[in-house]
């Protein structure tokens, strides 16, 4: 199935839970300064084991960087 992530298309074999999508992209979402919107709507981190990523969702997902 087709979603998108950032931006870009990735074909994904099966649903996936938001934490199972982030393990896969790499991300370290138990980290503090970590935003996922899907379709659009932010998923609170006590949502990311049970919401699901299907065929055609947009998932934006953004972590913020310190710096000085």
């Amino acid at each position: 199935m087709r979603i998108r992530i950032n931006g870009e298309e990735r074909v994904i074999e099966r649903e996936l839970t938001v934490a199972e999508l982030l393990e896969m992209v790499g991300v370290k979402f138990r980290e503090v300064g970590l935003a996922v919107a899907v379709n659009g709507e932010v998923i609170p981190k006590s949502q990311y084991a049970v919401r699901r990523i299907g065929e055609g969702d947009s998932v934006e997902i953004v972590q913020l960087v310190g710096g000085g």
